[in-house]
């Protein structure tokens, strides 16, 4: 972790976050989620299905391999984390910490969330890890957040959605603003990013708050 790691005031007690990443486009928001995540997090707990494997190659050139501790070694190279900082687990361990409402983080996110993941999570279906980790994060009433990225949305996607925000979840679109001016794709990514940090409690740099002007 970095110096502003002692700066920040975390909701989970724990210092420890859960990410699942799903196959929906939109893979770079997940990607640079866990870099700015390992920064603020003591441990960011992952996982990653295997469509988000297929969107990675296709997205981003990232060929992730299938075993979870040699993900783990690549998704730190690649967001500059420290060792075991980022752990890694398959859609069936059902023995890690996610799975338990005694041991799971209380802050997790889906990050991009695709509309089957949402549609499962929306009806406790719990047939994956990544399911069951949402599921507990819900019934432990802690802190859950979505990233969807479709377009557009059908009746059945919003009914998931407003299901979910009646169940204590906060659904938050993969739709960045413009206000601040963005220059590139990487803006438009921390944007996103920007705003799911702060309503994780993280107080950041990357977006200027609206109304705010950086001296």
């Amino acid at each position: 972790m970095n110096e502003q790691s002692d700066q920040t005031e975390f909701n989970n007690p724990d210092n420890q976050i859960t990410l699942g990443i799903t196959g929906a486009s939109g893979a770079i928001y997940g990607i640079t989620l866990l870099s700015h995540l390992v920064k603020y997090y003591q441990q960011v707990h992952v996982m990653i299905t295997d469509a988000a494997r297929v969107v990675l190659a296709t997205e981003m050139n990232i060929n992730l391999p299938e075993a979870p501790v040699k993900i783990e070694a690549k998704l730190s190279e690649i967001c500059q984390a420290t060792k075991d900082q980022i752990k890694v687990y398959a859609k069936e361990n059902w023995f890690s910490v996610v799975a338990s409402g005694s041991s799971a983080p209380k802050q997790m996110v889906v990050c991009p969330a695709s509309m089957g993941c949402v549609s499962s999570i929306a009806t406790g279906a719990s047939n994956t890890l990544m399911e069951r980790a949402a599921d507990v994060v819900l019934k432990e009433k802690g802190q859950l957040i979505l990233v969807p990225r479709e377009m557009p949305f059908s009746h059945i996607h919003l009914k998931n959605m407003l299901s979910l925000t009646e169940s204590g979840a906060t659904i938050m679109p993969a739709a960045p603003g413009f206000y601040h001016q963005p220059e590139s794709i990487e803006d438009l990514i921390n944007f996103v990013c920007g705003r799911v940090l702060n309503h994780l409690g993280i107080k950041d740099n990357l977006v200027e708050c609206w109304g705010y002007k950086s001296s």
